[in-house]
Parts: structure tokens; sequence; C-alpha cells
């Protein structure tokens, strides 16, 4: 199982504007390009656990700052689809 988690966390802090795109499509969420770059600086290369709690928290607050609280509230959503 942990295996799995690591390769989860790497996809996601590897994660590119177009695969989020792709997981968002693929999911029901809509998303700009401005809102995919703007997750994707967030993430990308910062060794991110989505499976710890207050880390993907901490993520979704300032995300919400950027994107605003409903559309990090739907990428909190992908985050737990992703992880399941």
């Amino acid at each position: 199982m942990k295996l799995l988690q690591n390769v989860i966390n790497h996809k996601i802090n590897a994660i590119t504007r177009e695969e989020l795109l792709k997981y968002a499509k693929q999911y029901s969420i809509s998303l700009t390009t401005q809102q995919a770059n703007t997750i994707v600086s967030h993430v990308q290369g910062k060794n991110i656990n989505i499976f710890n709690d207050s880390q993907r928290s901490k993520l979704v607050k300032e995300l919400a700052k950027s994107i605003g609280p409903a559309k990090a509230k739907e990428i909190n959503q992908l985050f737990v689809q992703l992880i399941r």
C-alpha cells in the first residue's frame, strides 16, 4: 500500500497543467487553464503527501486564496478521488 501512495504522491507532485485538466474533466470539475497553472505551481515539486489530511488541508487553504474556496473544495474532492 505504501508503494501505491508513493506513486500517487509522486504523480501529484509532478503533475502538468495538461494532466490536471485531463483529470478535472474526467471527474467533471470545470477548470480554466489559469486555475490549472495556479494549482500546478502550488503542488509541483513541493513533496506534498495528499494522504496526510493536514498537508492536504494546508494545500487546499493555500489554493482557496488563489483560485477561490469553491474551486479549492472541488480540487480537494479530486484529490480524495485519486487517493481512494
